[in-house]
């Protein structure tokens, strides 16, 4: 009998098998990343929120899940306006954070 309904996946993150190479790399390049307090002032500031979903809390802890090309997809919709480095409480320099996850990227591709 077909009710229509099935079986959603499982959207769970096993941590213990995330590959965080590229996080750890990217903790040595800005280590101000781990002063980050996911409060969500940037993401409240940023004009490409309203329309891509750019968040830069959201970039770093899909960094730490190991989603790594969610947060490629993601750091493309950013317009490097800076916004999100004027009202950091913790005072990361978000634009050099998100540029330097982008070279990151960029030498994994090579």
């Amino acid at each position: 009998m077909d009710f229509g309904f099935k079986i959603s996946p499982s959207s769970a993150v096993n941590l213990d098998n995330v590959d965080l190479t590229l996080y750890n790399r990217l903790l040595e390049a800005e280590p101000d990343i781990s002063k980050c307090i996911a409060c969500g002032s940037c993401t409240a500031s940023c004009p490409a929120n309203r329309f891509s979903g750019m968040s830069v809390r959201k970039a770093i802890l899909n960094l730490q899940r190991g989603k790594e090309k969610e947060t490629a997809k993601m750091l493309s919709n950013c317009m490097l306006c800076g916004k999100c480095t004027m009202v950091c409480p913790r005072g990361i320099n978000t634009r050099h954070l998100i540029l330097s996850i982008c070279k990151l990227y960029k030498e994994d591709e090579k």
